[in-house]
């Protein structure tokens, strides 16, 4: 566990993923996004796999907690999962952050971009098989692990 959490349980909230299983139907898409944004929850990140019959719209909000709400009401089959979340400065620490992973031999599942940041500052969001040793990792390499508190409005 990271020596930061240890020091401030509570404090450090990872970022929160929803994995929405949609029918891949002309529209859906824009249902849920219509959704969270009569409710003002913002999409921060999204990334979407396809298949002939189905999608899973990956997509971090502001407010995860109001959008577990949507989910629930409005009937969404979803996996809510916590991702490792890293604000770049410019591309070229996309290098630092895979050779930090690398030698702690940590496997990437996936990574997508965040749309929007608050500060204005580019950020990925990082599947991983190790969050904490991931996040602690990163750290020693002088990147700024974010959580879900950096990205709320």
């Amino acid at each position: 566990m990271s020596a930061d959490i240890l020091r401030n349980p509570g404090g450090f909230k990872p970022v929160i993923q929803f994995s929405i299983h949609a029918d891949n139907k002309v529209g859906r898409l824009n249902e849920i996004i219509g959704l969270f944004s009569v409710h003002e929850v913002h999409i921060m990140a999204l990334s979407i796999l396809d298949t002939t019959d189905s999608s899973i719209i990956r997509l971090i909000v502001d407010y995860p907690e109001e959008a577990q709400k949507l989910l629930i009401e409005h009937q969404f089959s979803y996996v809510q999962s916590e991702l490792t979340a890293v604000e770049l400065d410019s591309e070229d620490q996309i290098k630092i952050i895979t050779c930090a992973l690398v030698q702690a031999e940590i496997n990437i599942h996936y990574i997508y971009p965040f749309l929007i940041r608050p500060n204005g500052r580019y950020a990925l969001a990082i599947s991983l098989e190790d969050n904490e040793l991931a996040a602690d990792t990163l750290r020693r390499s002088q990147l700024n692990v974010i959580g879900q508190d950096d990205i709320a409005r």
